[in-house]
């Protein structure tokens, strides 16, 4: 690699620290400032008539939820929750199997909240048109009812001589249909749109605003999917026509979406809605009108889902009818593989794989390292037997040094000309390195946006999916300290045993290269394993391990190489050890007599 190609890397590390410190963090305290103080208003329903609500002080969860004339109770495996009757609301869901932090005793996720409540959030399935339901109208149910996967409840309302009646479900998962009907009891035509709406009032809790991870609105319409986020909807909306698809708000993890048939035409919308000062952010569809005559009445089936985006049960949606699924387009895509999904959803199938098969996500990071070396080995070899030769090199291009320093243009002629005459390619051993990145990258996203890796495990650490949580500033737990809270640096300061192992390998893999002929690129190459620990402190320790485990793979593999091609690897001279330990280090010449 020339200069130019090191100063590049060099300035691309100084860019992400000043990114992170200077845009990033400052980013995520402006959110959560116009989170707080953005005042909590209802905008109109979908299709006509008024929510009508405004909450004025922001009230405890179980207040807000208190306020509901009335409340079907969902008990399912993986939600607990309940269905406001006044609008048929779906607002409040809480997650069984997540919690908000690893420590003892810690609250569910929760995943949609009432009006007036921290961080509203929910689903409306319904009918929009002139005198439809809207979500000021309070529906009837069954005392005491309970949705649960084997007990139904049909909510009821009737309003302007039409009859609706909602028949809900719900799986085992995260999963309630909407059999919808409306009976027309008047003497005249009736004309109602079957809708479904998901809506968030202002920035949710913890939004980052990270580039590497989408959050906002997100759907499939025909098989185009659609991203927005949320600060973009105002003056960015989409409006899209097709069949096939769905229309949600999604988080990091979770998500709440609505689902039209499968096999009906839709129109899709995804906007904002209510004040600048409020913002309402939506997510929509909505059917063909249905025309009722008097006496007749329609159907339909809609869905709403409201959970965790696990790719397993998001893929079982994704199935056909035939095999057990709802046949819902696309689902998965509400992870956000990103623009390298072939690389992400095959990363991801097999990280998943080997968990399965070793039951744990560290020691499936492990295999999937090694399972990407044997993958791209043969590239590998041909970079590092070029290494090889450019070290077996060195005596002859140190030579050309000599002869031509005075005259670079002519030194790297010669260069050029001995390496053409050796046949070898310079540029050769960096294809390794460039080969990975995009490889590198894709794991990069995987680990951030599946949750899959959340609150998993390995050896003394606690998530893989957040960063290594011992730092050496604090001798790793024995000062009683944390240095990463300090502004501006403290990210940083979380140097943990992985990313020091990290920067080891990487170290001892500089030691097994050519040397630069460049003083300065020779410099620049010894500071890039210190400059990458302090890179990667931040980052989760699952990438980490990855990169971990992958240099010192490498290294194992380009120490063989060199030896098979007889290349004398003499590394207690690289490493400048004392005369003691070079004795007992791999290559050490044997003293005579």
């Amino acid at each position: 690699m020339d200069r130019n190609t090191i100063l590049f890397i060099a300035l691309s590390a100084l860019l992400y620290l000043a990114w992170n410190q200077l845009v990033l963090q400052p980013s995520v305290e402006r959110n959560r400032a116009e989170r707080e103080q953005q005042e909590t208003t209802v905008a109109d329903a979908l299709g006509g008539g008024a929510v009508g609500a405004t909450a004025g002080v922001e009230v405890p969860r179980p207040e807000a939820l208190a306020r509901a004339p009335g409340r079907i109770t969902i008990a399912s495996p993986e939600i607990d929750g309940s269905i406001n009757l006044q609008g048929l609301l779906i607002d409040d869901v809480k997650l069984t199997q997540f919690r908000e932090t690893l420590e003892d005793g810690s609250p569910e996720v929760d995943v949609l909240n009432p009006v007036g409540a921290n961080d509203p959030f929910y689903a409306r399935l319904g009918w929009a048109g002139a005198g439809a339901p809207n979500a000021e109208d309070i529906w009837s149910a069954p005392a005491g009812a309970r949705l649960t996967p084997t007990t139904p409840v049909t909510a009821t309302l009737r309003k302007e001589g039409v009859l609706y009646e909602t028949r809900l479900s719900i799986d085992e998962h995260y999963m309630i249909t909407a059999d919808m009907r409306a009976t027309n009891e008047t003497g005249r035509s009736v004309q109602l749109v079957p809708i479904g709406e998901v809506r968030r009032f202002g920035i949710p809790d913890g939004f980052e605003n990270f580039m590497i991870s989408h959050e906002g609105a997100v759907g499939v319409v025909s098989g185009k999917r659609h991203l927005r986020k949320y600060k973009k909807l105002a003056d960015n909306p989409i409006a899209d026509q097709g069949t096939g698809g769905w229309a949600g708000i999604a988080g990091k993890y979770w998500m709440g979406a609505v689902i039209p048939p499968q096999d009906e035409v839709f129109g899709a919308r995804f906007d904002q809605v209510g004040s600048a000062a409020a913002p309402v952010y939506r997510s929509a569809f909505e059917l063909p009108p249905r025309e009722i005559a008097p006496g007749d009445a329609a159907d339909v089936t809609v869905r709403a889902f409201a959970g965790a985006k696990t790719v397993k049960t998001l893929r079982d949606y994704q199935k056909s009818m035939e095999k057990g699924g709802l046949d819902v387009m696309q689902f998965d895509w509400a992870v956000d593989w990103g623009n390298f999904f072939f690389l992400t959803r095959p990363i991801f199938s097999v990280l998943h794989f080997f968990a399965e098969l070793t039951k744990n996500y560290g020691v499936a990071i492990l295999l999937l390292t090694l399972a990407i070396k044997i993958v791209l080995f043969p590239l590998a070899n041909k970079g590092f037997e070029s290494m090889a030769k450019m070290k077996e090199l060195q005596p002859k291009v140190k030579k050309l040094q000599e002869r031509y320093k005075e005259d670079k243009q002519k030194l790297q002629q010669e260069m050029m000309t001995l390496y053409q005459k050796e046949k070898v390619n310079p540029m050769a051993g960096c294809l390794p390195i460039l080969v990975q990145m995009p490889i590198f990258y894709a794991l990069y996203k995987t680990l951030y946006v599946t949750i899959e890796l959340r609150h998993q495990p390995f050896l003394y650490i606690r998530d893989l999916s957040e960063q290594d949580p011992t730092t050496i500033f604090n001798l790793f737990g024995l000062l009683p300290f944390d240095p990463t809270v300090l502004p501006l640096i403290g990210p940083f300061l979380g140097v943990g045993i992985l990313p020091l192992l990290m920067g080891v390998a990487m170290w001892f893999q500089t030691k097994l290269n050519p040397p630069a002929a460049d003083p300065m690129q020779a410099r620049i190459f010894a500071l890039l394993p210190f400059i990458f620990v302090f890179i990667f402190a931040p980052f989760a320790a699952g990438l980490v391990l990855y990169w971990f485990w992958n240099t010192f793979l490498s290294v194992l593999q380009q120490y063989v190489i060199m030896r098979r091609n007889g290349v004398e690897v003499n590394l207690a001279e690289n490493l400048k050890l004392p005369d003691a330990v070079k004795k007992l280090m791999p290559g050490a010449k044997k003293s005579e007599g």
